[in-house]
């Protein structure tokens, strides 16, 4: 069920000091104001500056500015977001965004280091983020939308806000005469998410006024289905992959049904790789793994950004063309 900002900031029991990502739009600036209120002098603003676009230097005077008025002392960070080739802009700026808050949470060697960052996505935003993994053809994981808390690089992050619609935070703002800066790039419809928000949700809304509410299950049973492929993926590849380096071997993995070894590959290529094939992808090294009949065969194919490769029976994956040496995973 949606909830108020304030009965959300209740139920909100992070560690403590707390670090804010601040933006100085209306959600984080409505976030910072409530966590400052709730728990004065253990919260820190935490602000990263991307330079991708003019209003970047209003963001950061306004983040300034709200910090001086809330007495919260405020971190920032410039960074270059500027995206690789093949790369999209909107990953380039999570990976470094992720990267700062790193940064970010320990920049004051005089103060405890923040072991806590809370982030201002809404239930809006988990609307749009699943119906962009459903126009995306997504699986569960891309369907179970955006986590509440987890771990990232030894830091928690929390999205408490998770249940609180865009209107709900704008109207507490307005309550108490609160000043935000509105992102320009919001309004741009060439990008889906925002043609999302201003001609999808507005219908949603019209014919299914509870639709924040029903796709927010939906997501939680996916992420709930999500982790029990998990589990078996984990539990799968203590079967196929070799204790020496930790590589899956073919003739393990053609002892398994098609779905449990997509699965097990999946997660493999995840957790050790570091890397998400596509579906096309995924679907021709199983090819190639089912005609792996005789010793001479050979695998190598690109996935993701780099190469597949069979080797002594194992998979190996490489970021280069032509891998030259064995590499062991975890």
């Amino acid at each position: 069920m949606t909830q108020s900002l304030d009965a959300a900031l209740r139920a909100f029991e992070p560690a403590l000091p707390l670090g804010v990502a601040l933006s100085g739009g209306a959600d984080s600036t409505a976030l910072l104001t409530a966590c400052a209120a709730r728990w004065p002098g253990q919260v820190v603003a935490l602000h990263v500056n991307h330079g991708l676009q003019a209003a970047a230097v209003e963001f950061e005077a306004h983040c300034v500015d709200l910090c001086r008025r809330l007495d919260v002392p405020l971190r920032v960070l410039r960074v270059d977001a500027s995206h690789a080739p093949g790369q999209s802009p909107e990953d380039a700026a999570r990976i470094a965004r992720y990267k700062a808050f790193g940064t970010l949470a320990h920049m004051d060697s005089a103060q405890p280091a923040i072991e806590s960052i809370a982030l201002a996505q809404h239930a809006d935003d988990q609307v749009e983020t699943m119906l962009l993994a459903l126009s995306r053809g997504a699986g569960l994981r891309g369907l179970s939308a955006m986590p509440a808390q987890w771990l990232r690089d030894g830091l928690v992050f929390h999205r408490p806000l998770l249940q609180v619609s865009a209107a709900d935070i704008r109207a507490w703002l307005a309550e108490r005469q609160a000043a935000f800066v509105e992102d320009p790039t919001n309004t741009d419809l060439r990008f889906t998410r925002n043609r999302i928000r201003a001609k999808l949700l507005p219908a949603l809304e019209a014919v299914f006024p509870q639709f924040r509410d029903t796709l927010a299950r939906s997501a939680s049973h996916a992420a709930q289905a999500q982790s029990l492929l998990d589990e078996m993926a984990v539990a799968d590849l203590q079967i196929v992959c070799r204790a020496s380096d930790g590589l899956p071997t073919v003739k393990a993995l053609r002892s398994f049904a098609k779905a449990r070894q997509a699965n097990a590959l999946r997660y493999w290529f995840a957790k050790a790789c570091n890397v998400i094939p596509s579906t096309a992808q995924l679907a021709e090294l199983q090819h190639q793994i089912a005609a792996c009949t005789t010793r001479g065969h050979r695998i190598h194919m690109k996935v993701a950004q780099g190469f597949v490769e069979l080797r002594g029976g194992a998979l190996m994956w490489s970021a280069s063309k032509q891998p030259s040496e064995k590499r062991s995973y975890p």
